[in-house]
């Protein structure tokens, strides 16, 4: 699945991990590193996904929270259906935008 230009998508892999695709520079790389993301050589550049079998909620919050860093650095960022919070008991989403995920209220 090919992305937009410059869009940092996260999705759910065929083996269950999650990972990342797009354009990761530098700065994008190390707010993933401190989401937990590991990143890995690979042939067209650089794989970014995160430690294997930790648990949907674990892996999903952490996809959430790397999405949220990498939206308020101004990265375009969009989140797997798969990855999406939803309310419990509602549909899954075809796909969701980070820009349409819920703030947390301010203190």
């Amino acid at each position: 699945m090919s992305t937009a230009p410059g869009l940092i998508r996260f999705t759910r892999g065929r083996g269950g991990q999650v990972e990342v695709e797009g354009s990761v520079d530098s700065l994008a790389g190390q707010l993933l590193a401190r989401a937990g993301f590991l990143s890995e050589p690979a042939l067209g550049g650089r794989w970014f996904r995160l430690p294997f079998d930790m648990g949907t909620d674990w892996e999903n919050a952490r996809a959430i929270w790397a999405a949220h860093m990498l939206s308020a650095a101004r990265f375009p960022v969009e989140l797997g259906p798969e990855l999406s919070p939803r309310p419990f008991g509602t549909a899954q989403p075809a796909a969701m935008s980070i820009q349409s995920l819920p703030r947390t209220p301010k203190r």
